[in-house]
């Protein structure tokens, strides 16, 4: 799973007349980091090569520090997740380091095989790192069996929810920041963001995140991120979010590689959380994104209160099929449509 194909091959944007669409790459490297990124930190202390020395480290830090992990580890959390319920927990202001991209190097790995792994690494207050890391979990499969025998088969919630599902890193503080790191295999989701603002997942390679009913790369409850610069592949959901009122995320130069088990980016309405409402979070700026999955890109399940902007986007879709699915206060302007041969729609997509 590790050793997923992550070259993009063609290009993944366009410039007509001076305008751009679709995703590009910034000032701090590649989308997707490793080879090249500038925004690596460089190790300021021995590096840790032990489960037990990462603990300690944690347990020590204090803001402004910075644990680094070196390259070729693998910091395996099974057996401790599964006896002791571990959480590798991140006190406020602390960065947690690999070195993915440096001189070839893939970066450190941190991983747990337990099923019930909710998180492996959570942050404990605002301005927490990780970056240049590999996160393993426990389950890359779609598990489409088990919802078939949950849903079509009658069982219902309960019996799916029997099977436990997995997150990579969780919070509930403001500023989380998630870079050059390869996170795949979360059943429920590599980056689960509970609440807080301002939090920024850049540079990433996230993929098979594809549990079948959860499946999700990036997820939010009460929480505003922004987004950029990550490529997506085999996730169900690249970026969803319950649709909670005081909730939002910009997404802005993300590559969808190519396969999604369901459409790429989410968010949930008022129907689907039951609240007696239609709202599908504050709001929503999806622009300069490159989509070459088949399945659709964007779909908000409800009215954002303060609404919706899709822009410059290149899309997989020939403009006869829908692209985005949404209801009021969504602006769809000024996009791509088909990766041969590209046409351009200046305004909103037309309604089959």
């Amino acid at each position: 799973m590790f050793h997923a194909h992550k070259t993009v091959s063609g290009a993944t944007w366009i410039d007509r007349s001076g305008e751009i669409y679709g995703a590009q790459s910034n000032e701090l490297g590649l989308v997707g980091g490793g080879s090249g990124y500038k925004g690596m930190v460089s190790p300021c202390s021995s590096p840790i090569n032990t489960l037990d020395d990462l603990l300690n480290a944690l347990r020590t830090a204090q803001s402004g520090d910075v644990i680094h992990i070196s390259g070729k580890t693998v910091i395996d959390c099974t057996e401790r997740v599964f006896i002791d319920q571990l959480v590798l927990e991140i006190p406020e202001g602390v960065t947690l380091a690999g070195d993915r991209g440096r001189y070839g190097s893939s970066g450190a790995m941190i991983m747990s095989d337990t099923f019930a792994t909710r998180p492996l690494i959570r942050a404990l207050g605002p301005r927490v790192r990780v970056t240049g890391l590999r996160i393993r979990g426990p389950y890359p499969h779609r598990g489409m069996d088990h919802h078939r025998r949950s849903f079509q088969e009658g069982r219902g919630h309960e019996y799916y929810y029997k099977f436990p599902v997995s997150d990579g890193i969780d919070t509930s503080y403001d500023h989380l920041e998630v870079d050059n790191c390869e996170l795949a295999g979360w059943s429920h989701s590599s980056i689960f963001l509970k609440d807080g603002k301002n939090h920024h997942v850049h540079h990433n390679f996230i993929h098979h995140n594809q549990y079948n009913g959860l499946g999700y790369g990036i997820s939010h409850v009460t929480a505003y991120s922004l987004i950029e610069c990550n490529l997506f592949n085999h996730n169900r959901h690249s970026i969803a979010a319950t649709g909670s009122p005081d909730s939002g995320y910009e997404a802005r130069h993300n590559i969808e590689m190519g396969v999604s088990l369901s459409h790429c980016f989410d968010m949930h309405g008022g129907r689907d959380r039951g609240d007696g409402t239609d709202i599908a979070g504050k709001w929503i700026n999806v622009h300069h994104n490159t989509f070459r999955c088949p399945e659709a890109a964007v779909v908000i399940r409800g009215v954002p209160t303060e609404g919706a902007t899709i822009y410059n986007n290149w899309f997989h879709q020939n403009p006869d099929k829908q692209s985005v699915r949404s209801s009021d206060h969504t602006t769809i302007t000024n996009n791509l449509y088909g990766m041969k041969t590209p046409q351009h729609l200046a305004s909103a997509e037309p309604i089959p």
